[in-house]
């Protein structure tokens, strides 16, 4: 008999006591997989068989589960699992983590588990408790599908569960192994004409025309290079060719040159062709004009097949090893390779805040404002002006259909290939606007003004407030240029308490990886370092080159110059009539005068100008980090608050050292040197 498992399940082993379930487990799963219930308590009380530590051991063996389910993992639970009550919080386990539920079911006569106790000096309660735990798997037999198991195996002789096969299937949205590259489409509402230029204008040519014969006989593209196309849902309602979008979307799938996930607007068209009562607007019933306007007897055949077409789309796909998520309207970290009628309904309609805007739509909660995943997504569902980023996010559907773009990701290259819409299909309902707010309207007017009269992006807005969970504890981030940076939680901690308080705008402030790299203290008495020494050292580094250069005595600093204020609003987001910064190396404000840094800034801007710097590297900022000089121009404040004060202090207590050590002289304490050198020190 082969057991079949998804990889993301959580499988309760049911079974009276000496049915083997333990032995079972350790046969077909991996331990890190298994979690047994005599194993907890022992953990807990040094004793698997105490009774007495049940309820902590199952408080332990609850927590692990929600872990290994929280991390994606299989996990299997080792316990008798018999009366519905002790199923029930692993039944809640598996709702709140979106996993599938399997039960295999150890249903042995009550004889071979005696026989089987009776052998393990360990076990010795009666005959009775064997009993009742049948009893109970009796009763729960009846119900177990009816508690959510989507899978239940029955066993019922040791010559069944010795034949079993165990076999690990992946999720349908699991295609980690495939690495694209892709072209990610936006919604396209049967703008046929539009795909078409837009594929052709990435790269992709007409293989052949396919071999269906009927319904579907419409022409197959494919990329020369083998990127696939990957088609984010909407393919139907409003445009002028939709029966022709989705013909060519599917030749692509079945070809294997595309991959393509529903939108909201193909579940309601399937749910019409599947008989159920569905309003027909928005666009439903252009959809159904064209269907109704095939020949009948292609109809009655086109209606099933479009059907059966929709009806296999996976809601969301994960891609290149877990790097890539794809989803009409978009998909949270917890739930991006999962599988429930929570997560798929999030793919296909998003999430809304339960209010209705000025135009009676619901208004959409922005939950890419909180995405925090590693994985990038890429989603449509929401028309917006321009495609843009925001934490590793982005919803490209421009919209074609109300004269918009149809808009293409190019991954990884990360790089947008638009067309323009011919003409306005279909007036859209309320004005298309960019991304807002977490908990306003992503297309409101009034929610948006700032945003377009400003020109700042999405993500410069939501930079404007910290997220306090950003910066508390151990970060490693990862940074395109560089590797990993890791930030340790002492040093975010005392970063946030300099920033909050001290620091220039956070906006400003440019991770700038270590330029020192000193050398390991001299071996040779009185010095720090040694030429010699350092040499060697940088030698057994592996380093071939090192260049010496002139020191400078001056003060680090940190200067950031743009050609103008609208690449300071452009690049950093920040509006404060400044063309730039000089900040020191802990972020704070280099100059105390702001005129002074006015001027300073202008002067380099001006020499930046001069020197046809802007047009050489192709930019609209700089930069710099430096040292200013002399060191007396930052340091003179210290000089005078700090070091003057300690000065005078120290001038102030050689009176009273002398004659402290003159005393001790005087008492025939050999204190010679001493003496004679804070004597000179105060000369």
């Amino acid at each position: 008999m082969k057991i079949t498992i998804p990889e993301l399940s959580l499988v309760l082993l049911i079974g009276a006591s000496g049915s083997g379930k333990s032995t079972f487990a350790r046969q077909h799963f991996l331990p890190t997989e298994v979690i047994s219930s005599d194993y907890c308590r022992a953990l807990v009380s040094d004793d698997e068989n105490s009774q007495a530590a049940t309820n902590d051991a199952f408080e332990v063996l609850h927590f692990i589960a929600a872990k290994r389910l929280t991390a994606g993992k299989l996990t299997v639970i080792d316990a008798t699992n018999v009366q519905p009550e002790s199923r029930k919080p692993l039944l809640e386990l598996a709702r709140k983590y979106h996993c599938f539920l399997v039960a295999i079911v150890l249903d042995l006569p009550e004889k071979v588990c005696a026989d089987r106790n009776q052998q393990r000096p360990d076990r010795n309660f009666g005959n009775h408790v064997i009993r009742r735990h049948i009893q109970n798997l009796k009763r729960s037999l009846k119900s177990l599908d009816r508690e959510g198991f989507r899978k239940i195996y029955v066993l019922r002789s040791p010559e069944e569960i010795n034949a079993v096969e165990v076999e690990k299937q992946p999720l349908w949205n699991n295609r980690k192994f495939d690495r694209g590259p892709f072209d990610i489409i936006g919604d396209i509402h049967g703008c046929c004409d539009e795909l078409e230029k837009l594929l052709q204008q990435l790269g992709y040519q007409i293989t052949e025309n396919t071999s269906d014969s009927g319904f579907w006989k419409f022409p197959v593209y494919a990329h020369p290079e083998g990127r696939k196309a990957v088609f984010l849902g909407d393919l139907v309602d409003r445009g002028p060719r939709i029966l022709d979008t989705l013909k060519l979307a599917r030749n692509m799938v079945v070809a294997g040159t595309a991959l393509c996930v529903p939108g909201n607007h193909d579940i309601k068209l399937l749910k019409k062709l599947n008989g159920k009562n569905v309003k027909i607007n928005h666009g439903l019933e252009q959809t159904l004009a064209e269907i109704e306007s095939l020949p009948d007897e292609l109809r009655a055949g086109a209606e099933q097949e479009i059907g059966q077409f929709l009806d296999s789309l996976i809601a969301h796909y994960v891609l290149d090893e877990g790097n890539l998520v794809v989803a009409h309207a978009g998909m949270k970290a917890e739930f991006q390779g999962r599988a429930s009628s929570k997560v798929r309904d999030f793919a296909l309609y998003g999430e809304t805040t339960g209010e209705i805007d000025e135009f009676g739509l619901p208004i959409r909660y922005n939950w890419a404002a909180e995405y925090r995943g590693k994985a990038t997504v890429v989603c449509g569902h929401t028309p917006v002006p321009e495609a843009e980023w925001l934490n590793n996010t982005v919803d490209i559907d421009t919209g074609c259909v109300f004269g918009g773009k149809l808009t293409a990701l190019r991954y990884p290259e990360r790089e947008f290939v638009s067309v323009s819409a011919a003409r306005i299909y279909c007036e859209p309902a309320k004005p298309i606007a960019p991304q807002s707010p977490a908990n306003s309207d992503l297309n409101s007017t009034a929610a948006n003004s700032n945003l377009s009269t400003t020109n700042i992006t999405a993500q410069q807005h939501f930079d404007g407030v910290l997220d306090i969970a950003d910066v508390l504890g151990k970060r490693i981030i990862s940074t395109r240029l560089q590797n990993n940076i890791t930030i340790r939680e002492a040093n975010a901690i005392a970063a946030l308490e300099v920033m909050s308080r001290f620091a220039a705008n956070p906006k400003w402030l440019i991770y700038l990886p270590p330029t020192m790299s000193p050398v390991a203290t001299s071996q040779k008495p009185g010095i720090l370092e040694n030429p010699a020494e350092a040499f060697s050292y940088y030698q057994q580094q592996g380093i071939k080159t090192v260049l010496c250069e002139e020191k400078h005595m001056g003060s680090r600093a940190v200067v950031i110059v743009c050609r103008d204020e609208s690449a300071v609003k452009q690049r950093f987001g920040i509006f404060n009539n400044s063309i730039g910064i000089c900040y020191t190396r802990t972020g704070r404000n280099f100059f105390n005068n702001s005129t002074l840094e006015t001027e300073f800034l202008a002067r380099i801007n001006a020499a930046l100008t001069a020197s046809n710097f802007w047009e050489e590297f192709q930019t609209n900022w700089v930069c710099l980090d430096c040292e200013l000089m002399p060191w007396s121009a930052k340091a003179q404040e210290l000089l005078q608050q700090q070091y003057a004060p300690v000065g005078t202090a120290a001038r102030h207590g050689f009176a009273g050292a002398i004659e402290l050590l003159e005393r001790a002289k005087q008492r025939g304490v050999d204190v010679g040197s001493v003496l004679e050198n804070i004597a000179i020190e105060q000369n």
